[in-house]
């Protein structure tokens, strides 16, 4: 009976894991999404990727329910307890991604009609942007193969998004400065721009 218990136990353990992967497939697609929407100025990819955002906030409820269950009926100990916590406390960092980038896609939409002679600033975003794409797809990747050391390269490399972040933020205070016009587009950038970082700070606390 307990072999079987166990074993049970380890499929539901298994499954929880294919959630959060399924989870973050969905995340890292949102992302993605959203960055183009900005950069390609494309308002219907926004509205799809904002709709999109419902998927994600579905699973993750989904997976805290399945994981606090877990802990109430199974009771599990050390290993097995930290396993289902920190599927509760992922799920909520790729929610709070998924969140984000729908932001992200909003202020694209704002920003499509308004936007001249700043290829610049918008590819210093796209750059920013496929920057915190690689740090969730590699992130994910350490967790679903267990490999510590990889997940403590994703935490390290935070400091290149911030550094990054600087540097736009700086770009684009120059350019409202030197042209007024264009302070209310250069502010929705600022929100991309904050909102990446952001999105690179949950992948370091997934991490």
């Amino acid at each position: 009976v307990s072999q079987h218990t166990v074993k049970s136990f380890q499929e539901e353990l298994d499954a929880l894991a294919a959630n959060i992967a399924q989870m973050g497939g969905l995340t890292e697609a949102q992302l993605a999404a959203s960055i183009e929407a900005v950069v390609r100025r494309d308002t219907q990819l926004a509205e799809r990727t904002i709709r999109e955002d419902q998927r994600i906030d579905t699973l993750e409820a989904d997976i805290e329910a399945h994981a606090i269950r877990m802990i109430a009926l199974r009771q599990p100990m050390a290993a097995d307890l930290r396993e289902a916590i920190a599927a509760i406390q992922i799920s909520i960092d790729l929610e709070r991604i998924g969140d984000l980038a729908k932001n992200i896609a909003k202020r694209g939409m704002v920003v499509q009609n308004d936007f001249e002679g700043a290829n610049r600033l918008i590819q210093g975003i796209s750059r920013m942007g496929r920057l915190a794409q690689r740090q969730l797809k590699h992130v994910l990747d350490a967790y679903s193969s267990r490999e510590a050391q990889a997940a403590m390269e994703v935490w390290r490399d935070d400091e290149e998004i911030d550094a990054m972040y600087n540097s736009v933020f700086r770009e684009l205070l120059t350019y409202m400065m030197e042209d007024p016009r264009t302070i209310g587009v250069s502010t929705h950038l600022l929100f991309v721009a904050k909102n990446i970082e952001r999105i690179g700070d949950h992948a370091t606390n997934i991490a």
